[in-house]
């Protein structure tokens, strides 16, 4: 895991891309040690507001010299970065957490699964495995029809859709999808809701599937002071003798029989 930083970054473009979710490029030299799965803190201007808000790589520049970021509006601190125009000029901690294995996944079939503010990190996670030789099977679940990063994903990936309200693809979840299209894998690699996350790993322990789970609903401060992300782990860690573990700073990414959701 590369050391953070905090480091100034400029705003190169952002747009909104579905309702409260806003897609947004920044200019930073920390690019060059982002990987799949991994985050950033964020910090609003506003002072009175002291931590950073940990948000998921969504796709790292061709040039490495710049990180894309797709966040949904939760409170005052996106609130604002939504209102951000190229140019500006902002605080970014970077790079945070351990990400995905990718090497876990070349050469086999991949099933990447993705829930709502769960798929940003797909597109990244699927160009690595696609740079490596293997094209993963991206399953989607969206709420409605705005299939937001769709057609990014499709660059490097077969992308199957499950929509809530049936509007697109499968009506249901990304399990849903999964049963209904008869996809396999070998290894799973997924982000999403909690609920989610834990029908995954049912489904992986049945299957006997290995499975990756990234568990950043769970975070707050995003750099290891709050301790408001700490989940139960199935085994003692070796230092504290508890079974616990800090989602930002031991994960996101866990493999799955480790933790306990």
């Amino acid at each position: 895991m590369s050391k953070k930083k905090k480091v100034k970054a400029r705003v190169l473009s952002q747009k909104m891309i579905a309702p409260d979710i806003y897609d947004m490029w920044l200019e930073t030299g920390l690019a060059g040690e982002a990987g799949a799965g991994q985050f950033i803190g964020v910090y609003p201007t506003d002072a009175s507001r002291l931590l950073p808000r940990p948000i998921s790589i969504c796709e790292v520049g061709q040039n490495r010299g710049a990180l894309r970021i797709v966040y949904r509006i939760a409170g005052a601190g996106t609130e604002e970065f939504a209102s951000w125009q190229a140019g500006t000029e902002v605080e970014i901690l970077g790079i945070l957490g351990n990400g995905f294995p990718v090497a876990e996944g070349a050469g086999k079939r991949c099933l990447l699964m993705g829930g709502g503010i769960g798929i940003p990190p797909m597109v990244q996670l699927a160009r690595e495995l696609w740079a490596s030789g293997t094209e993963p099977v991206v399953i989607a679940g969206y709420r409605d029809s705005r299939l937001f990063l769709k057609e990014d994903l499709e660059k490097y990936a077969k992308v199957l859709v499950a929509t809530e309200d049936g509007s697109r693809g499968v009506k249901g979840n990304v399990l849903t999808a999964l049963e209904q299209e008869g996809a396999k894998g070998d290894v799973i690699m997924a982000c999403g809701p909690m609920a989610m996350l834990r029908a995954v790993k049912a489904y992986s322990q049945e299957k006997q599937i290995k499975a990756y789970l990234s568990l950043e609903e769970r975070m707050a401060c995003g750099v290891g002071a709050c301790l408001g992300c700490v989940c139960k782990t199935t085994q003692k860690d070796a230092h504290s003798h508890v079974n616990n573990a800090r989602i930002c700073t031991e994960g996101p990414v866990f493999e799955a029989g480790e933790v306990a959701i």
